[in-house]
């Protein structure tokens, strides 16, 4: 609708909301946060809105599935408040960040072509002897610094299961050997793509138990889709942007 808007005709905050599935309270919200321009005001109070707020509207829209709503959020307010080198630094950001994510899922499969070639060991068993030091085997502080990850976090994975160390019968320090670091690699990784515990769990266990990798080639495809998702929306979001901010001048 807003496409064909003359740009001094007045727009009720129902207007702009009726073509994009929006409540008029949404509008009025987004205002005050900044993503539309400030309304003008008609004798009586009311809020009126031009071409150039639609235009807002098409573009923030169109940024929150590349960027996200908070990114976006910033974006609109960077440009209407004529920061635009700020709001190109968020857009600059975001594309790094996707760039990271590709990278990561090229690890993922990196690793998980190194699966293919290795065979999957049971876990150690308590009644087996348990060497601290064996090959492969680390402590909890060391693995998680190397992750970049705090302690807490790979506790927290092994109460989702998974991950299962061993108990050093000596100290009681958890001990992970090297199948126990693959897995709390994939974790990493997995949850780095978007993933939640729970749908992690059971890719990992199906590694675990050497019952096949087709759930986490799965996975891989759709990470791999909502990335190339996320790449193109960006470039709609682009170019909503672009005809804002032409239309500002």
């Amino acid at each position: 609708m807003g496409q064909n808007l003359q740009h001094g005709r007045r727009l009720r905050p129902v207007d702009l909301a009726r073509g994009h599935g929006l409540s008029t309270q949404a509008i009025r919200n987004y205002e005050e946060a900044g993503i539309l321009p400030a309304a003008g005001r008609t004798p009586h109070g009311y809020r009126t809105y031009t071409s150039l707020h639609a235009g807002a509207l098409r573009a923030f829209l169109a940024l929150v599935p590349g960027h996200g709503h908070q990114t976006a959020r910033s974006i609109m307010r960077a440009v209407n408040e004529g920061a635009a080198d700020e709001a190109f630094r968020l857009i600059d950001e975001s594309h790094a960040q996707l760039l990271d994510d590709r990278r990561t899922l090229q690890a993922v499969e990196s690793t998980l072509r190194g699966l293919e070639r290795t065979t999957v060991s049971e876990p150690t068993t308590a009644s087996e002897p348990a060497a601290v030091h064996g090959p492969g085997g680390t402590f909890i502080g060391p693995l998680a610094g190397k992750l970049g990850i705090r302690p807490a976090t790979l506790r927290t994975w092994e109460r989702a299961g998974l991950v299962r160390p061993r108990r050093d019968p000596r100290t009681g320090y958890r001990v992970y050997d090297e199948a126990d670091v693959r897995d709390v690699r994939l974790a990493h990784q997995l949850r780095r793509g978007g993933y939640l515990l729970e749908q992690i769990a059971p890719l990992i266990a199906q590694v675990r138990a050497a019952g096949g990798l087709e759930p986490l080639e799965t996975a891989l495809r759709d990470w791999r889709g909502r990335l190339s998702a996320r790449g193109r929306a960006m470039l709609t979001g682009a170019a909503e942007l672009e005809a804002y901010l032409r239309e500002r001048g």
